[in-house]
């Protein structure tokens, strides 16, 4: 099965990479997500021609989302970052990143792809009790517990500002990045206008073969996407402009 990926120019065929890969890639010597830039197995997309390869869940990403974390603007998929730093600060977990992205333009709100995906309840065998997905700060679930409490995994403070996985009876919360390699996923967003392909094609047990990126064609997504096109060259104009009065200006001196 091969399909055509936004961001890469051949067919994609499904592979499956050793668990090997992963550890390899962690020496710098393996296999990167070409999305999330983080080790790679199992089921996933490649290119070999091109060393391009991409998590099942990365390669299902649609283009544009509805989120409840922002619920403001739709979030489009990026490739890269438009930033005139190249990189982004992840609002669910106060990561960089520099490759896929979920972003607002016009709030300039940014999630991993991962981080957006996230699924909205879990068990963990570190509580006895489901965990919910918390939004941060801003979000009405959050400041019932606006106190910051130690994770349950590392014993470090989790900062409210950031998403955690909490148990509101118990005052219990992990960090996001402390929860993930364990947790089992009790059900996800129904995320509104681009579906939720990629979260099932995550969830184990599903079917890489009934997954596939969808194309999302609406009036918003165009709509930010020119506008993040203007935005990002009004950027370079403005630095062209100081660049180029810094020239004049050395030039009399």
């Amino acid at each position: 099965m091969e399909y055509k990926h936004f961001n890469h120019e051949h067919n994609l065929a499904i592979l499956e990479l050793p668990a090997a890969a992963a550890a390899m890639a962690t020496a710098k010597n393996g296999i990167d997500c070409s999305g999330c830039r983080t080790p790679i197995s199992g089921s996933a997309y490649a290119c070999r021609e091109c060393n391009f390869f991409l998590h099942l869940e990365c390669g299902n990403a649609n283009r544009a989302m509805e989120h409840p974390s922002h619920e403001l603007h739709h979030l489009t998929l990026l490739p890269y970052p438009t930033y005139s730093a190249g990189a982004f600060v992840c609002n669910a977990c106060g990561a960089p990143g520099s490759s896929f992205s979920y972003c607002c333009p016009l709030c300039e709100f940014d999630l991993h792809v991962r981080c957006a995906l996230s699924p909205a309840i879990i068990s963990h065998r570190v509580h006895r009790h489901e965990l919910s997905l918390t939004y941060g700060l801003p979000y009405p679930q959050a400041k019932a517990s606006s106190s910051p409490n130690a994770c349950g995994i590392c014993h470090k403070l989790v900062d409210n500002n950031y998403w955690s996985y909490s148990c509101g009876l118990c005052k219990f919360q992990l960090h996001t990045s402390c929860a993930t390699p364990e947790m089992v996923p009790v059900s996800y967003q129904a995320y509104g206008g681009a579906g939720n392909a990629a979260a099932a094609a995550a969830q184990p047990g599903s079917s890489h073969n009934e997954s596939k990126p969808a194309e999302v064609e609406d009036q918003v997504l165009a709509t930010q996407l020119e506008l993040m096109r203007l935005q990002h060259e009004l950027e370079l104009s403005h630095q062209l402009a100081k660049m180029m009065a810094s020239v004049n200006l050395s030039s009399l001196v």
